[in-house]
């Protein structure tokens, strides 16, 4: 974690005490703390309440909270025995249920002091004083399972944020408000892109004919750039048995959160595939290899399902069924390098063409938790060691994200911030030694031996329905004129004099390929091109009697701004211009 996030932890970290003080000194035992989330960006706090907690009491919490701030309380760690700590938590079961575990993973056992009254089994870290929580605020409500299952207590979760700044508060807040306008949830529905329903099941999107478009959209100018670099398009079933996954090692690790399915008529335990990996190692395997073969590129946008929690869906930004631009690519070593720097630059041309900025995480193993990694650590010593080389090479700057590793490699992880400067994992690659071993894949040397090849993984976009998320949000549904499902709103004056001319018009854009719908409805002009701005329409053509006239076309764009007239074929040009150049202007 680089320093700037660090002391935002901190920050977000004590915060979090401040408001586990508060809560206790107001409402004593009506409420039981059970556990913290903090992350760089927010905290949340888990109690079990015997009280109804509402919005309404925040002010009143605030209120304490400020008071426990402005004593400038020192909080301070102590490392204590597990007698001292059990008999600390000897009222509160979550919090002894968290030490006999920490106990047996042979933790070392910490507690963090607020002043000299309250405290909290914690790791850590934490800022200094209360002092330096100079913003914060109470944000939301939500419930929550005890350790996330089910089956256990349900919870009372709290979301706040906290800031070094009032100023950083404040401008936090306005992205907030920015980021509702732009809730990709609500613009799907109201430009008619995606929809959920009760009767196919939570998490999994509905593509209307214009989110379907934007879908093909996407995934063919991946595969129009992956094809002219020699990658080749597999199809993979969406279906496998138990034992694939068992041989790559996600079994272990995953098999929770896959979909188990049913058969009538086999006794083998099957799966919906959750990723496209170990089917690609089978395509790969099935017939001898040569090091002349290699490298080998596979792509495949099958679709992938997860069985994600239902707390855990949203949106399209966590579904349970999707695709990704998935690419697995067998090569030699000797062949890595520049496999991988190919694999870079057509990220860096993709990310361009949507104007996104972005940097790299370094994603590595956890030295705490060696056990969740499969494969020799000094192969992994080598391969992390080898991405810092390449990021290097590539001139990229990047970050460390210990314990962000796959469990089989480390990850050269793009983090690409939006318009509201939020920060989103999209494209990744990986240099995998662990897979190809586990299957056993090989292929003939030059000098007649054989080999294991190496296997990198890499996927650009990411999954493509939580992309389309990014891009609402990041365009707020004002696609660029390639990527916007209607490109052309047509709108007669008048459907009784204009309406001819105006069809003629839409047949000739259609035919250049241009995608264009006509308004003649009984609604004003006015309103009719309110619809079309509101629809995010790139283009509004207004045609009356000077534009039949002079056979030409009245232009206005989406932002309300008018180009005025031009002749058909000029505008027909210019929109052409935009779609081939992917322009971000219109």
């Amino acid at each position: 974690m680089d320093k700037d996030k660090s002391n935002k932890y901190k920050i977000m970290h004590s915060a979090e005490h401040v408001f586990a003080q508060a809560i206790k000194e107001l409402y004593g035992e009506d409420v039981k703390l059970a556990v913290a989330h903090i992350t760089e960006d927010s905290f949340s706090n888990d109690s079990l309440w015997n009280i109804k907690l509402t919005e309404e009491d925040f002010p009143k919490i605030e209120k304490k909270m400020q008071e426990i701030i402005d004593k400038d309380l020192p909080i301070t760690k102590r490392e204590v025995s597990i007698e001292e700590a059990r008999e600390l938590l000897k009222n509160n079961s979550f919090k002894l249920e968290w030490l006999e575990q920490f106990v047996s993973e042979d933790k070392t056992i910490t507690f963090f002091y607020t002043g000299e009254e309250y405290y909290d089994l914690c790791k850590g870290p934490h800022v200094n004083s209360t002092s330096e929580i100079r913003a914060f605020k109470l944000m939301s409500i939500s419930g929550a399972y005890w350790r996330g299952d089910e089956k256990r207590e349900m919870l009372t979760r709290v979301y706040g944020v906290a800031f070094s700044s009032q100023e950083e508060l404040d401008s936090y807040l306005l992205m907030l408000e920015e980021a509702k306008k732009r809730d990709h949830r609500k613009i799907g529905r109201d430009m008619d892109l995606f929809t959920f329903s009760d009767l196919v099941g939570s998490g999994f999107p509905l593509y209307t004919p214009k989110g379907a478009l934007l879908r093909r959209l996407l995934q063919g100018y991946v595969e129009e750039l992956q094809t002219r670099e020699g990658y080749e398009q597999v199809w993979t079933p969406q279906v496998a048995k138990a034992e694939l996954f068992k041989k790559s090692g996600h079994y272990d690790k995953y098999h929770e959160d896959m979909f188990r399915l049913h058969s009538h008529h086999t006794e083998d335990e099957m799966y919906l595939k959750p990723m496209n990996c170990p089917q690609h190692t089978q395509i790969y395997a099935s017939k001898p290899r040569s090091y002349k073969d290699l490298p080998i590129r596979y792509t495949d946008f099958a679709m992938l399902y997860r069985d994600e929690k239902p707390g855990e869906l949203s949106g399209l930004a966590r579904v349970r069924s999707f695709s990704q631009d998935d690419c697995h690519v067998f090569c030699r070593e000797d062949q890595v390098d520049a496999e991988i720097d190919r694999a870079l630059q057509m990220t860096k041309k993709i990310l361009s063409t949507f104007g996104f900025k972005y940097r790299y995480r370094l994603s590595t193993r956890d030295p705490k938790t060696p056990e969740k990694y499969l494969g020799d650590p000094q192969i992994w010593d080598k391969v992390e060691n080898w991405a810092i080389d390449i990021m290097k090479r590539n001139d990229i700057e990047y970050y460390d994200g210990v314990g962000e590793a796959a469990f089989y490699a480390p990850k050269m992880d793009l983090m690409a911030t939006d318009a509201l400067g939020r920060e989103w994992q999209l494209s990744t690659v990986q240099i995998d030694y662990v897979m190809p071993s586990r299957f056993e894949l090989e292929y003939r040397d030059s000098d007649g031996s054989m080999k294991t090849p190496i296997m990198l993984h890499r996927a650009i976009l990411g999954s493509v329905e939580r992309f389309m998320m990014i891009l609402i949000e990041h365009f707020a549904g004002s696609f660029p004129v390639w990527l916007s499902p209607v490109q052309v709103n047509v709108i007669p004056i008048s459907s009784e004099k204009h309406l001819e001319y105006s069809e003629n018009v839409v047949k000739t854009l259609r035919e250049s390929g241009i995608r264009v719908e006509i308004d003649s409805s009984n609604e004003t002009l006015g309103n009719r091109i309110r619809k079309a701005q509101e629809m995010k329409v790139p283009y509004i053509l207004v045609i009356g009697q000077k534009e039949i006239d002079n056979n030409s076309v009245n232009v206005r764009l989406r932002n309300g701004e008018t180009l005025g007239e031009m002749s058909l074929e000029d505008f027909s040009k210019r929109v052409m211009e935009k779609n081939s150049e992917k322009s971000l202007d219109l």
